[in-house]
C-alpha cells in the first residue's frame, strides 16, 4: 500500500549535533594584567582560574588585580594621557579602525572564547556580540575627528583617565561600548572586566598591542569586586563608567558623592514587553522569545515582564508555549543551541530562589521539559502566568530565562503597569497601529523603546535608562558626551 501524504510528512526529526571546534583556539595557560602595553604579573601574585559554566572546568588562570596594580595602572595612564590627547584626532581614529579590523580578523576565535567563558550560545557570540563589538570601534573611529558635531558645535576636551567596569553578560561588547568612545574622545582608559568572564577582554588587550596602541592608553585589570571598588575610589581617576547591578551602582554613586568625578551608570532592568490585540501575534511571539531567552535572559533590558491584552491572552500564551517547546537547551558550542549555560553557580542560585518565590506567591509555573547536562549550570526556559504586579518575579530582576505574564484591558492600563517598576531601561510595543505605538512610547518611562522588534542594538543609537536603571547614554553621538569636558 502506498503511504499517504500524511504518513510521509509526519516523520519526527531532530537536528544533528553541530558543535563548533575549539581546536583552533590558542589560549595561554596563564594571563597577567595588561599594563603599559604588555602583560605583567600582579603585585601580590594572585591568579584565579576562569571556569567554563557549561562544564565547570577551568579554561585558563587569570591574574587578579589588587590595590597596588590599580595604582600602577593609574600612574601609567596619567603618563600616557598628554601624548594621546595631543595626537591629531584623525590619527586616534586610525587606531580605533585598526582595532575594529583586528576584531573582525579574529572573529571566529573571539566568538568561541566568549562562548566558552560565558556560556552563551555560539550563534549569539558569532552573530551578535563580536560583529557589534567591531561595529562600535568602527563607529567611533569615524567620530574621532568630528567631536564638535556630536556635541552641538561646542568646544570640548577629553576628561583624562577614565575607569570602566563591565559585567559578565556581554564581556567583549560592553568593553567596546566603553573603550571606543573614551579613546575617540582622547581619554585613556582602565578597564575592569567581570571576574567570571575576563578572557575576551584579555584577547582585546592582545588586539590593542597588535594595533600598536601607545603603551598606557588602555589597561585591562581583571579582578573581583574589590578591584572595581578600588578603581572607583582611587585618586587620579577623572571619570567612572559602570554597567552592572543596581546595588553596586548605588554604592558607586555614594562613593563618588561630592567629588568632581563624572559618572555614568547602566544598571538593572525589569522591562515590559507589551502585546496589543492588533499585533501580528506570530511575529510578536518570536520577539517575546528573543526578548527573554536571548543569552539565557542574561540581558539588562530583557523583556521579563510580558504584558498581553486580555482579548488575545490565551492565544499568545498558547503560541508562546509551543514556541518555547522548540527551544534547544544544551552545549553552547553547538550551532543549533538556543539557550546555553547560566553564567555561574551564584547566578543559578538567584534564579532558582526567585522562581521558588513565584510559586510560593501563587503564580502558575510552566517549565520546558528537556534533558539538561549533568555538569554545568543550567535552567530550562520558564513561563509564569497568573502573575500579580506585587509578585517578586514581576518586580525583581531575575536575569535568567524566566518570563512573567501580566494582562491589561486598555492602553492606559498597559502604560500604568509598564511604568509600575523602579526600573526604566527598555520596553517593547507590539501593534500594527503606528499612532498607538508613538503614543504609548512617549508615555513609557523607559530609555529604549522598540516597536515590533526587541533587543535590536546599533552603535549609532543611544542606550541607557531612567530611575534605578541608571543615567547617561552609550552609543551614537550621545555616547561621546560622557567622555568630554565642555569648555565653551
Amino acid at each position: 500500500m502506498t503511504p499517504s501524504v500524511e504518513t510521509r510528512t509526519s516523520v519526527v526529526w531532530d537536528y544533528a549535533p553541530a558543535p563548533e571546534s575549539a581546536e583552533h583556539i590558542r589560549l595561554r595557560g596563564r594571563y597577567g594584567l595588561f599594563l603599559d602595553g604588555d602583560f605583567r604579573a600582579p603585585a601580590d601574585g594572585r591568579y584565579v582560574p576562569t571556569l567554563n559554566p557549561a562544564t565547570e572546568e577551568p579554561i585558563a588562570e587569570v591574574a587578579w588585580a589588587g590595590p597596588a596594580d590599580v595604582t600602577a595602572a593609574i600612574e601609567r595612564a596619567r603618563a600616557a594621557f598628554p601624548a594621546w590627547a595631543a595626537l591629531p584626532a584623525l590619527e586616534r581614529g586610525k587606531y580605533l579602525f585598526r582595532i575594529a579590523r583586528l576584531i573582525q580578523e579574529r572573529a571566529r576565535e573571539l566568538a568561541v572564547v566568549e562562548t566558552l567563558d560565558g556560556g552563551k550560545p555560539l550563534r549569539e557570540s558569532r552573530d551578535v556580540d563580536i560583529p557589534l563589538a567591531a561595529a562600535h570601534f568602527f563607529h567611533y573611529a569615524g567620530w574621532a575627528d568630528k567631536l564638535g558635531y556630536g556635541v552641538a558645535a561646542r568646544e570640548v576636551a577629553p576628561l583624562g583617565v577614565v575607569g570602566q567596569i563591565v559585567p559578565w553578560n556581554f564581556p567583549l561588547l560592553m568593553a567596546a561600548w566603553k573603550l571606543a568612545p573614551a579613546l575617540a574622545c582622547g581619554n585613556v582608559a582602565i578597564l575592569k572586566p567581570a571576574e567570571t568572564t575576563p578572557l575576551t577582554a584579555l584577547l582585546l588587550a592582545e588586539i590593542c598591542a597588535e594595533a600598536e596602541l601607545p603603551a598606557g592608553v588602555v589597561a585591562i585589570l581583571p579582578g573581583d569586586g574589590g578591584a572595581g571598588a578600588t578603581l572607583v575610589r582611587a585618586p587620579g581617576v577623572d571619570k567612572i563608567a559602570f554597567t552592572g547591578s543596581t546595588a553596586v551602582g548605588r554604592d558607586i554613586q555614594t562613593a563618588l558623592a561630592g567629588q568632581d568625578v563624572p559618572l555614568t551608570l547602566e544598571l538593572g532592568g525589569k522591562s515590559a514587553n507589551i502585546v496589543f490585540e492588533d499585533a501580528a501575534l506570530d511575529q510578536a511571539v518570536e520577539g517575546i522569545v528573543n526578548g527573554i531567552f536571548f543569552n539565557q535572559g542574561h540581558v539588562c533590558c530583557a523583556g521579563s515582564r510580558l504584558l498581553i491584552q486580555e482579548s488575545v491572552r490565551d492565544e499568545v500564551i498558547a503560541k508562546l508555549w509551543r514556541r518555547m517547546g522548540r527551544l534547544r537547551v544544551g552545549d553552547p558550542l553547538d550551532k543549533n543551541t538556543d539557550v546555553g549555560a547560566i553564567n555561574s553557580a551564584e547566578q543559578l542560585a538567584r534564579i532558582e530562589t526567585l522562581v521558588a518565590a513565584g510559586e510560593e506567591e501563587g503564580a502558575l509555573r510552566r517549565t520546558v521539559a528537556c534533558e539538561l547536562p549533568e555538569r554545568g549550570y543550567w535552567f530550562a526556559p520558564t513561563l509564569f502566568t497568573d502573575v500579580s504586579p506585587a509578585h517578586r518575579i514581576a518586580a525583581e530582576e531575575i536575569f535568567g530565562p524566566v518570563v512573567s505574564v501580566l494582562t491589561f484591558r486598555t492602553q492606559a492600563e498597559a502604560i500604568e503597569k509598564a511604568n509600575n517598576s523602579r526600573y526604566g531601561l527598555a520596553a517593547g510595543i507590539w501593534t500594527d497601529k503606528g499612532a498607538k505605538a508613538f503614543e504609548v512610547a512617549s508615555a513609557l518611562r523607559a530609555g529604549v523603546v522598540w516597536q515590533n522588534t526587541y533587543n535590536h542594538f546599533d552603535p549609532t543609537a543611544a542606550f541607557g535608562g531612567y530611575k534605578e536603571s541608571g543615567f547617561g547614554r552609550e552609543g551614537g553621538p550621545a555616547g561621546l558626551r560622557p567622555y568630554l569636558r565642555v569648555l565653551r
